[in-house]
């Protein structure tokens, strides 16, 4: 609302010259009639604080680059005519309607060439109107016997003329009338299955009429897919409801097709529909009849109709020899010698209908009804397998998802153990109501730590894009791929706890790197993956143990679970991280392979026992190991000792401390809490597109413990308290912080300065013990002829701690 102060009003009123209107309806403008009458031209203006004076809504709307009535109000001078008439609004313009319009040549090619990927869907497309042709009739006919009476069988066959490049397709289904024609084939994106349900629904009183059907199409563009391959294209068709036969034609980049009745005798069809494809000169190599059975096998192998295809067939049978003339002179001499025919196996070659679709699809029976041996037999004909799987799972899932599926755990690895990694797998055959739609997923239906999963999915409703080739994202794909998790899990699961214990290893040996793959992944599943997990222990260096052995095993008193990682099972058991805890027999897990310390870290706990790395600082034993008053004793006896220590190795470590996981090692580097373990510092050096940068970011604190019950570090001690500075008791510690480095598993920075002391070391204990007296001064004659004889001091061996 624009307001106006006192002094303004008071102003405007004195003008006789002018009237002032407030509009009610726009209650932002004013309007104000000229004295003169005869002006006929009206002219609005509007104020603003951005302009001085003045301005032309044309021009400085314009010049400002602002919309009309947007936040000012303006003004409209008009005359007085006109503004007394301006209550009555002029009518509205008329509302002009226009129908799209396309050009059909670049439609068709847009639907033939944008919407299919993949050329030879062509046949699946086909097939699939072609068994929707025969429910059709197989629906009508239970009200209408009279529909299927010229011809019974209800079947599918495809003739494949290589020589000439044509393609066949018959079926005996419920045909086309004239008009149908026009409708379903003439009218594009226009489905005569979905018309059809449509009806069908309204008959059965608005009752669901999708849920039991077989019916395929929906989107009305199935048909013109024979396009990719075909230039012409030829439709005859007879529907029982009408008495003649009409033919249909089309050519690709043609915007018209023609209609005739068919009028050659050898051509007329009881009832059906026959496609003639006439293929272009490129795609002449899908006329093969091998080809095109292998097509069907893939796409269309469990359409609930026999698909007949027109194969080459031989029989082997024997024909007569024509005998040589020799052996008929030699042979007519022995008159007493019987003479037999000569004959000869040839194969006989013929062309025959072969039945393709010979695999029933099981998934559709009650499980209680299928034997091991079908499920084993259907999984080696589906995936070309020649071993049994480990285990299947038969289920159906209804709800708000309804599917039907068949899982299988193969019983190797197909792409070998080491490949964990390629998500992208053909392992999973999606059908929607038994046709083939896809088996090339990126994780839409299972994880890639889940794709050495095998097996079957079909359903009736799935959200695909129009060419049947990609399941789009939505809700209803990851309910079903919740589920078809779920049902894994619990497959692998029956497999672990079944009686056969080599099963599970056989399983274990080729997919466990695949699930703790899934613990670093999938965080969701994390229950269900930990008890499948399987590791080497210190109490089970043979045989794999569970986390829930491992718990089982824990004492009372134990409230972690530990492990530590390393290269193997040899070096793990060595390390001097265990010691202490062999000692109080606790249970540790050796993690040798190099994914197994990343899962464990991203699992943290099971059953509420958290996993320990006993490489890294501040380990807690528990109540296995407290002893308050020999920690206090050590810590005063050994405590500046541990400051000299840590003053020599400066900044090597980032501190000296009493250990309490050693007991017949004199020290050990362990890592901080919150960096790399000696493990995974090696495995990031090994990598060969590592960044270089992060090692040092994360390679974590190092912690230098002693033992301060060995032999070694009470001299150490002793070397501190009488002379700090003795340049032996540096080497010293030198050298045990070097072979610390090595037997914790690090890398040492350089490792021939390491090989340089302890050359020097054991030229130290070893000088003179095995040379005799006599033995030097030659020697140093061969090398000098001026050298002094030197005497040799004979070392004996010093005994420390009651050993030599």
């Amino acid at each position: 609302m624009l307001r106006l102060s006192k002094r303004s009003v008071s102003t405007l009123l004195r003008s006789g010259d002018r009237s002032l209107r407030v509009a009610t309806a726009a209650g932002t403008s004013i309007h104000r009639s000229s004295p003169s009458s005869t002006r006929g031209e009206a002219e609005s203006r509007w104020y603003s604080s951005l302009t001085n004076g003045k301005c032309r809504r044309s021009e400085s709307l314009a010049h400002l680059n602002m919309k009309a009535n947007w936040f000012m109000g303006y003004r409209n001078e008009s005359s007085a005519a006109a503004s007394d008439s301006s209550s009555q609004a002029p009518p509205p313009p008329p509302v002009e309607k226009y129908e799209y319009q396309a050009e059909v040549s670049r439609l068709m090619d847009l639907i033939v060439n944008s919407l299919y990927s993949n050329k030879e869907v062509f046949l699946r497309e086909l097939i699939s109107n072609a068994s929707d042709a025969l429910d059709k009739l197989r629906y009508l006919s239970v009200t209408d016997p009279e529909l299927s009476k010229d011809a019974a069988d209800l079947d599918i066959r495809i003739y494949a003329d290589k020589e000439n490049g044509v393609i066949t397709l018959t079926d005996s289904g419920i045909g086309m009338t004239r008009q149908e024609l026009v409708d379903c084939l003439g009218t594009i994106a226009q489905s005569g299955t979905a018309k059809f349900l449509t009806a069908l629904k309204v008959l059965l009183d608005n009752k669901d009429a999708g849920g039991d059907n077989n019916l395929i199409g929906q989107f009305g563009v199935g048909f013109y897919s024979a396009f990719l391959v075909a230039d012409r294209v030829t439709v005859s068709t007879k529907s029982p409801k009408s008495d003649k036969q009409y033919v249909w034609e089309g050519e690709e980049g043609s915007s018209s097709y023609t209609i005739k009745e068919e009028t050659d005798p050898q051509l007329i069809i009881p009832r059906g529909t026959r496609i003639t494809l006439h293929l272009k000169p490129d795609y002449k190599g899908f006329a093969d009849p091998e080809r095109v059975q292998k097509l069907v096998k893939n796409y269309s192998q469990f359409v609930s109709f026999p698909i007949y295809t027109w194969q080459e067939k031989g029989y082997t049978k024997e024909v007569e020899v024509d005998d040589d003339p020799a052996e008929s002179k030699q042979d007519n001499q022995d008159d007493q010698a019987e003479r037999k025919k000569k004959t000869k196996k040839v194969v006989e070659i013929y062309w025959d209908w072969e039945l393709t679709n010979e695999t029933q699809p099981i998934w559709l029976r009650n499980s209680k009804e299928v034997t091991t041996e079908e499920y084993n037999e259907f999984y080696r004909k589906t995936f070309n397998e020649y071993l049994d799987p480990l285990a299947s799972s038969h289920f159906t899932t209804e709800g708000e998802v309804e599917f039907r599926s068949i899982l299988y755990v193969p019983p190797v690895s197909p792409m070998g153990k080491d490949d964990v990694v390629n998500q992208k797998t053909k392992n999973i055959r999606l059908y929607v109501k038994r046709v083939f739609i896809s088996d090339d997923f990126d994780g839409e239906l299972f994880p890639r730590y889940l794709s050495f999963i095998k097996g079957v999915v079909d359903s009736h409703e799935l959200p695909l894009n129009v060419s049947r080739e990609i399941l789009q994202e939505s809700r209803i794909v990851r309910i079903m791929k919740k589920r078809l998790v779920k049902k894994a899990f619990d497959m692998i699961l029956g497999i672990s706890l079944s009686e056969n214990r080599e099963d599970y290893e056989k399983f274990w040996d080729n997919f466990g790197k695949h699930l703790k793959l899934g613990c670093i992944e999938d965080r969701e599943n994390h229950k269900r993956l930990a008890p499948l997990l399987r590791f080497f222990s210190s109490q089970s260096e043979n045989d794999m143990i569970s986390l829930d052995e491992y718990v089982e095993n824990m004492k009372a008193e134990q409230k972690a679970i530990y492990y530590v990682a390393s290269d193997s099972i040899t070096s793990a058991k060595n390390a001097p991280f265990l010691e202490k805890l062999l000692e109080k027999e606790l249970e540790v897990l050796y993690l040798v392979e190099p994914i197994d310390e990343v899962a464990i870290q991203s699992l943290k706990s099971y059953k509420d026992k958290d996993f320990i790395d006993i490489s890294k600082e501040d380990l807690d034993l528990g109540k296995c190991d407290k002893n308050e008053e020999k920690e206090a004793a050590a810590k005063k006896e050994f405590g500046q000792t541990c400051d000299w220590i840590k003053k020599r190795l400066g900044d090597k470590v980032a501190s000296v401390q009493i250990s309490s996981r050693l007991s017949s090692s004199p020290c050990v580097l362990v890592s901080g809490k919150f960096g790399w373990s000696a493990n995974m510092e090696r495995l990031m050096k090994a990598q060969s597109a590592g960044d270089t940068t992060s090692l040092e970011f994360m390679k974590g604190r190092r912690v230098f413990e002693i033992n301060p019950d060995h032999s070694i570090i009470k001299n150490i001690n002793a070397a501190y308290k009488s002379n700090p500075n003795d340049e032996d008791a540096m080497k010293a510690i030198d050298l045990m912080y070097d072979a610390a480095l090595v037997s914790s598993g690090f890398t040492p920075e350089n490792p021939a300065e390491l090989g340089g002391k302890i050359y020097e070391m054991m030229d130290t204990a070893l000088s003179g013990k095995w040379s005799s007296p006599e033995a030097q001064p030659q020697q140093h004659m061969a090398q000098s002829h001026n050298a002094e004889l030197l005497e040799a001091e004979v070392v004996e061996p010093v005994e420390v701690d009651g050993k030599k």
